[in-house]
């Protein structure tokens, strides 16, 4: 079998109108005797490929054009067997199989409404061949309608959708209902009707929707719902009052007892599984955790009623297989390839069909099609055709340091190929969220940074996810104070143990990592040579007030506050006149996640304070861009930017 999604070109489709157009495959490109800029800012030629039930066909975001499309095949058809779907200006965010012939995809777009930007998200169905395209429940729905809360197991084509009819919040429809829709023909009947403050349902596998959870925000209380079967009427069953930190336990999955569940509790730390009882809402036996690091995803088996596996970060992406078949197959991956990981990305209904992607830290790595009927793993493709399935770039590991307060810190190091580690140049890179993290993966902006010649370290601060209740509670009330201090305890961890130039440190992040650059550049002048903000909050307020817009907004206020008491305190914008660390800033108009305006104004509060474009600081807008670099040409753009400015303020 052949690498058949190398290469596509297609035509973007409007919102309304998405349709199939038939993709064919260019030559290849010349092969390149060394890398460059444009290999490391190079889209995934595949990214998150899902099989269908039986096996025999993949739908997966594919690179075309410098820009991001969903693209489904026939795996074994080759190039004949392609169809791509353009979403025009609209966000491709999810997609998932229905059956064989149809599969529905989460779509969203930023719309005006009365005169405010909204985003709007909407669930369209696409018949595997590409020839139909239906918009669901495009006549009713309000501004959030891409909540599938089931999909049948049974060959026909319907999902149970969850959503709004009314954006107004005394309105019935504000609360949303569940529908059960034939994705085939888009008709939809009544499944459950709108209950006030009740904003997710919760379906077993059978499709009865059995659970909703409701949150009133003016009261800060969270409440369950709950029925047996379809049959039965919802009864209020637990009440929690989120002012006191009380909180509700949910079940992430119903078995086929339907007096049992399964569900997720940190009661010992740190996220872990244990089994629910329905009748008295008691956790018993745990089922499965990770000590020192939350579980993360799980996956059903094929009836949806038990587990087959559980996702997982320790240093690094992992999983747990409760099936056995599934564990002897991870167990046979991870011996063929000692030096790279396997996972199991997407599988057939029967489980002897599945995609895997093999790679590393140091390597993008590539999705093999894997038959084990025949025993046989065909290269389906590589992840970018840049860099060789062979070649390593620059080595990853994670390290541990102390903060100031002896909290114990893990970071992510990588290192250019072949250095010595010692006294290089230093890009401390905080990531966003800030409850996030980052583990030992392929990372396409850090890798090229190593590849420049600088050591990159990555600490995961305090109130970073994955490490436990407790570290993640340590970041409350310490946005730009403790969480920016553990940034620089990790600096002078990588000086005492002499793998980085003390004179040599620039800051670089995106998003919260982008806030961080900017009090870095304005808190820690002698300690930064340079900072870089892609898309950074600078101003907590403004940012506040932009959620205000949001449903539970409330909820939002109060717990930026727990994060930022004083927001003007730790708000860049407000200390322009102290920024002494040349800084560049760059943010996508398009960002529908932080404002543009939020670096904006640091620019202009920047030129005020009397500091010189070009030479102080730069303020580079991308007019096309998002907040996830989803085109190539943003990617290209910011790698040029960085590129140049570290040249200029921190050169390798």
């Amino acid at each position: 079998m052949k690498a058949v999604f190398a290469w596509f070109v297609g035509t973007a489709l409007p919102f309304a109108a998405m349709a199939q157009t038939d993709a064919t495959v260019a030559p290849a490109p010349p092969a390149q005797p060394a890398y460059t800029l444009k290999d490391f800012a190079a889209l995934p030629l595949m990214n998150t490929p899902a099989l269908s039930p039986n096996g025999r066909h993949v739908a997966s975001r594919v690179a075309i054009g410098g820009v991001q499309r969903l693209v489904i095949a026939d795996i074994f058809e080759g190039s004949d067997g392609l169809r791509s779907i353009g979403l025009g200006e609209n966000d491709l965010n999810w997609w998932q199989w229905v059956n064989d012939d149809w599969l529905i995809a989460g779509v969203g777009t930023e719309t005006n409404v009365q005169g405010m930007p909204w985003y709007i998200s909407r669930v369209a169905s696409i018949k595997r061949d590409g020839s139909k395209v239906n918009l669901l429940a495009k006549k009713v729905a309000a501004q959030n309608a891409d909540d599938v809360i089931w999909i049948a197991r049974d060959e026909t084509p319907r999902i149970m959708l969850s959503y709004q009819s009314s954006i107004y919040s005394n309105d019935p429809g504000f609360w949303p209902s569940v529908d059960e829709i034939d994705v085939s023909t888009g008709r939809m009947h009544s499944v459950v009707s709108p209950k006030p403050h009740v904003g997710r349902w919760f379906t077993d596998a059978t499709g009865t929707v059995r659970m909703g959870v409701g949150y009133n925000d003016a009261t800060r209380t969270a409440t369950l719902l709950y029925r047996p079967d379809r049959k039965a009427s919802f009864r209020t069953i637990d009440r929690a009052d989120r002012r006191r930190d009380e909180s509700l336990v949910s079940p992430l999955l119903f078995t086929a007892d339907p007096n049992k569940a399964i569900a997720e509790d940190d009661r010992e730390g740190t996220d872990a599984l244990y089994e629910l009882d329905l009748a008295t809402l008691e956790l018993g036996k745990k089922i499965f955790s990770v000590p020192g690091f939350d579980i993360g995803s799980i996956s059903a088996d094929s009836s949806g009623m038990a587990l087959a596996g559980v996702g997982y970060t320790a240093d690094a992406p992992s999983v747990h297989w409760f099936d056995a078949t599934l564990a002897k197959i991870q167990a046979d991956l991870d011996k063929a390839v000692p030096d790279r990981r396997a996972r199991i990305i997407s599988l057939s209904r029967d489980r002897q069909r599945m995609i895997v992607h093999v790679g590393s830290a140091d390597q993008p790595g590539a999705y093999y099609y894997y038959d084990t009927n025949a025993g046989a793993m065909s290269l389906l493709s590589k992840v970018s055709d840049r860099f060789s399935t062979k070649a390593h770039l620059g080595p990853v590991k994670t390290i541990r340091y102390k903060a100031r307060d002896g909290l114990e810190i893990a970071a992510v190091l990588t290192l250019p190929v072949g250095s010595t580690a010692k006294g290089l140049p230093l890009i401390l890179m905080p990531h966003g969220g800030p409850f996030a993290r980052d583990s030992e993966d392929w990372d396409w902006w850090v890798q090229f940074l190593a590849w420049r010649g600088y050591a990159v370290l990555q600490p995961n601060y305090r109130g970073s996810s994955g490490y436990g209740t407790a570290f993640a509670e340590k970041g409350e009330g310490q946005w730009g104070l403790a969480m920016q201090d553990d940034l620089n305890d990790a600096v002078d961890w990588a000086v005492e143990q002499g793998i980085a130039d003390p004179k040599r440190v620039c800051m670089v992040g995106a998003s919260y990592g982008g806030y961080a650059a900017m009090r870095a550049a304005q808190r820690d002048p002698a300690k930064y040579r340079c900072a870089i903000s892609y898309a950074g909050v600078s101003d907590l307020a403004a940012m506040m007030r932009y959620d205000s817009r949001f449903l539970n907004h409330g909820t939002r206020k109060a717990w930026l506050k727990e994060q930022a008491p004083d927001f003007v305190a730790v708000s860049p914008v407000h200390f322009a006149a102290q920024f002494v660390t040349p800084i560049l800033l760059m943010h996508g108009k398009k960002d529908r996640r932080v404002q543009v305006n939020q670096s904006r104004e640091m620019a202009e509060k920047l030129k005020a304070a009397g500091k010189v474009q070009g030479r102080d600081y730069i303020y580079v807008e991308q007019p096309l861009a998002d907040h996830h670099f989803s085109r190539e040409a943003d990617r290209v753009e910011f790698l040029e930017q960085m590129d140049a400015f570290l040249k200029a303020h921190n050169p390798a």
